[in-house]
This record gives structure tokens, C-alpha cells and sequence, in this order.
């Protein structure tokens, strides 16, 4: 966020948010937003363009079979709108500044990729199929995908040419000789694109764990007069303010004197400090809120659907595949010890509202109280049978119907029984917060070899740790590793008992 002189002092002494309305209220607008614009309608543009192109191409050569038609035209628009969707779903329109040219390429090759998936699909629900020229069609495909790689790589490049680091850098000062600081400095030296040129820190603190990092002394400039004196001259012209946020009035103070400068200045708050689980920035009519706990499908309903949807269809077809092998291990159960074939026991579902958990049954017991005891190695409570079915996982079967029912997940973090979600609350910092999505039957924890029993605080803050990020990085390609990772991992795992 960058601020002027006609800025600052206005929004310093506000403390109050003004009304939409009011001429004095002050709004986060988003950076490079007309730039980004302008390549959506670029992108449009090249899509219908690709395909009467095609078309076009193609009737010189075969007069009389290529014309176009609303079919074609049809195609085009289904296909625009379709690309515009996945395009920004995969966050193509990002401000990409300074990153690598492929991690844009990439997601507009997938989007494009999608897209045609999609088109395809739809084309079995309708008669596009048979009146259209696959030729045609096939060409379109590749030469859009052609026309849109170009396109990016060539913005990308003017965009360096038009302001190339090596000739018209920025001179960049720091203000916080702290490990946010030199995260930002790292960030500078790794994307030299981005035109910022390192003068220094700025920071009168004194070296101290959690303050002023140590050893930091050889890149100090000086203290915070220097700061100013050095803005006012123009050595450096943009500041980037990396102090805590419990130092406020010290900010305050600091962008207020800044403001007597022309000096291009970005406050950074210390987010990082907290421990932040899927956050994500909300803008509020131009106001930036900051979630720090949350859900990866909180905002994104889209997320929420498609994830919801992954669930149904394989579950479906996963429980098609095992219901004999289901219908066998029932009768086993039944047979092998006196008891109920299903075992079901109290978990936390998602926001820890308190669910039913299918398992066949593989003990003797059946606890579901204040007190569950933990299974163990060589438990008496486990019958040979049941030992059988808890080493293959295979005991977890029935919960592909809680997957049905909505409660469960196939991946996500495995619930635990109500009563080790009350203990290990008291003894693992953000404990609860695995539980702002769905439990699953398998998840991040259990393919990294945190599965079986937590006889000490350090495997069970282990498993936590995993569930935590597997919430911040949620996604369905994750899903479907993970999915995939723990059809290998039940036939190796040593804490499986």
C-alpha cells in the first residue's frame, strides 16, 4: 500500500472508518487492477479470434466444407467464458510481479486445458458434436493455446523492457532490521525484476531476540533520522515499514514524518507472527481484512462444491468396488467375537459439532465415554481378526457412508474420540482448529507416518502440525496425492495396530 504526501496525514488521524459516501473516506484499491483488465479483455479477444482464424484457414484450402456458422459461434463464446472462469479459479490474473514466467504460463495452459475438458463434456449432452468439424475444433485448441502463451510472454516482456531492473531501479530502504525485514530483503534479491535496489535497514532498537535481529549490523544504514534526511534527498525512494504492529504509535509517528517526503512508502504488517491457518485478505468495500483462523471454503463456495462433489463421486464409486469385500468382512466380524458387526463412536465433525463415526468393530470393547483408551501394541482388547482388519485400514470402511452423508471427508483430518479432543485442546496450542473442515479417512497426517497411537504430546502435536497444513494448502490435486499416497501406505506401515 503506498501512501503520499496528500495521504498520510488524513488517514493517520482518522479514527474512525468515514461512510461510503463521505468524501474523506480512505480505500485499499487493488494494484494494477486496469493493467489486469485490459489483459481479460486481450485474452477474450484471442479466443474468438483463434477460432475464426481457424475457420477462415481452413475454407481456403476446402471451399465450400468450412463456413462459419453460429455453431462455431457458439463454440467460441462457450469456450470464452468457460476459459474466463478457470482462468481466474487459477488466479491467472493475479499480480504476478516478479515471479517466474512459467508459474504463469502454467496456469494458463491448465486453465485452457480445463477448459477444453469442460467443452468436450458438454458436447455429449448436445448434437455440436456431429455438426461440427473435429478438424477444425482440434486446430482451434492448439492455436489458442499458442496465441495465449504468446501473448503473456510478450506482455511479460515488454513490461520488463518498459522498466528493466538494470536501468531504472529503485532505490529501497527498510525500515525494521527484523526477520519480517529480512524476509522482504530475501524477496528483493531472489526476484530481481521487481527494479528494487537494497540501500539498508533503518532501525534504532537495539539488537534483541524478537526486536532487532543480531548480526545484522554490516546492512544497517542507520537509525531513523537518517531515514528521514535520506528520504528527503531522495537516496531512498521507496520505504517499506516492517515494524510489529503492537508498535503502532511509533508507526504512526514515522509514516507521518515520511509524508513530508516524496518518497513511495508500504506499510507491511507482521502477519506472519501469528500461526495462520488458511487466511486469506477480504476487501470490504476497499477496507483489507485479514483472516488469521479460517476454512479454505469460508470464501470460496466454488471450493466448497467442488470438494463436496470429489467426496460423492468417488465415494460412490469406492463403495461399488468394496461392497462384497464389505459384505465378507462383516460376517467375519460377526463370527469371529460376540458383538455388534459396526462399532460407533462420538467424534467432532467440522466447527466440532459432534458426530457419529462408523468402523467395523475389531475389540471387545465398545468405549464411548468420558475415558477411551487409546489402542496399543499387542492390545488384549484386540481379537486376531481385528488385529487383521486395524493393520489394513480395512476397519475404516464404513465411514465411506459418512463420506455420503456429509459428515466425513475422504481426506482431512482424522477425528479423534470426544474425550482426546477434550485433553489434548488443554495441551496443543490451536488443537480446535483442525477441525474448520471435515474429518476425513485418510489425510496429510497419515501418509507422513503420523497414524497409530500418540503415546506422547510430541506425536500427537506431529499429527496436529500436518492437519494444520493441509488446511492452509488445501486444494484437489493435494486431495487426490493424498488419496493416492495412502493406497501405498497401508500395506508398509509399521504403527498400524
Amino acid at each position: 500500500m503506498t501512501s503520499s504526501p496528500a495521504q498520510n496525514k488524513p488517514v493517520l488521524a482518522q479514527n474512525t472508518v468515514a461512510p461510503s459516501n463521505s468524501a474523506s473516506a480512505t480505500f485499499v484499491r487493488p494494484h494494477l487492477a486496469k493493467q489486469q483488465a485490459f489483459v481479460r479483455v486481450i485474452d477474450s479477444c484471442i479466443v474468438l479470434m483463434s477460432l475464426w482464424l481457424t475457420i477462415f484457414v481452413l475454407k481456403q484450402n476446402w471451399p465450400g466444407e468450412y463456413d462459419w456458422n453460429d455453431l462455431y459461434l457458439s463454440y467460441g463464446f462457450s469456450g470464452l467464458l468457460v476459459f474466463q472462469f478457470f482462468a481466474e479459479y487459477n488466479e491467472v490474473y493475479n499480480n504476478w510481479r516478479g515471479a517466474p514466467l512459467s508459474n504463469q504460463l502454467f496456469r494458463i495452459i491448465g486453465s485452457w486445458l480445463l477448459t477444453l475438458l469442460t467443452i468436450i463434456l458438454l458436447s455429449f449432452f448436445t448434437r455440436a458434436v456431429v455438426d461440427t468439424s473435429r478438424l477444425a475444433i482440434g486446430i482451434w485448441s492448439i492455436s489458442n493455446l499458442v496465441f495465449l502463451t504468446t501473448f503473456h510472454a510478450s506482455y511479460h516482456y515488454l513490461v520488463r523492457i518498459a522498466r528493466p531492473a538494470d536501468r531504472h531501479t529503485l532505490s529501497v530502504g527498510i525500515v525494521g532490521a527484523n526477520s519480517l525485514g529480512h524476509r522482504l530483503l530475501d524477496t528483493f534479491t531472489a526476484m530481481p525484476a521487481l527494479g528494487y535496489k537494497f540501500a539498508g535497514f533503518y532501525d534504532d532498537r537495539k539488537p534483541q531476540p524478537g526486536r532487532r535481529m543480531i548480526g545484522a549490523e554490516d546492512q544497517l544504514k542507520g537509525g531513523l533520522e537518517r531515514l528521514y534526511e535520506d528520504a528527503r534527498s531522495g537516496a531512498v525512494e521507496t520505504i517499506f515499514v516492517t515494524l510489529p504492529m503492537a508498535a503502532e504509535n511509533r508507526v504512526r509517528e514515522i509514516l507521518d514524518k515520511l509524508g513530508d517526503t516524496t518518497a513511495t512508502v508500504f506499510y507491511v504488517p507482521d502477519l506472519f507472527a501469528f500461526n495462520l491457518v488458511s487466511s486469506r485478505c477480504v476487501m470490504l468495500q476497499g477496507i483489507p481484512c485479514f483472516s488469521v483462523y479460517g476454512s479454505p471454503f469460508d470464501q470460496e463456495p466454488l471450493d466448497s462444491m467442488l470438494k463436496r462433489a470429489e467426496d460423492i463421486l468417488l465415494s460412490s464409486l469406492i463403495l461399488c468396488l468394496i461392497a462384497l469385500p464389505m459384505l465378507f468382512i462383516a460376517i467375519g466380524v460377526k463370527i469371529s467375537s460376540a458383538g455388534p458387526i459396526l462399532f460407533r463412536q462420538k467424534r467432532y465433525g467440522v466447527d466440532g459439532t459432534p458426530i457419529n463415526v462408523w468402523k467395523f468393530r475389531t475389540m471387545t470393547v465398545c468405549e464411548n465415554g468420558a475415558k477411551v483408551t487409546q489402542a496399543t501394541r499387542n492390545d488384549a482388547r484386540i481379537k486376531p481378526y481385528g488385529a487383521f482388519l486395524r493393520k489394513y485400514s480395512l476397519d475404516e470402511l464404513p465411514q465411506f457412508f459418512n463420506v455420503i452423508q456429509g459428515r466425513m471427508s475422504i481426506v482431512g483430518p482424522r477425528p479423534h474420540a470426544v474425550a482426546h479432543n477434550e485433553l489434548y485442546r488443554k495441551e496443543i496450542s490451536q488443537y480446535m482448529l483442525r477441525h474448520k473442515v471435515k474429518p476425513g479417512i485418510t489425510g496429510l497426517a497419515q501418509v507422513n507416518g503420523c497414524r497409530g497411537e500418540t503415546d506422547t504430546l510430541e506425536k500427537m502435536e506431529s499429527r496436529v502440525t500436518y492437519d494444520l497444513r493441509y488446511i492452509q494448502n488445501w486444494s484437489l490435486l493435494m486431495d487426490l496425492k493424498v488419496i493416492f499416497l495412502t493406497i501405498f501406505q497401508v500395506f508398509r506401515d509399521p504403527n498400524a495396530y
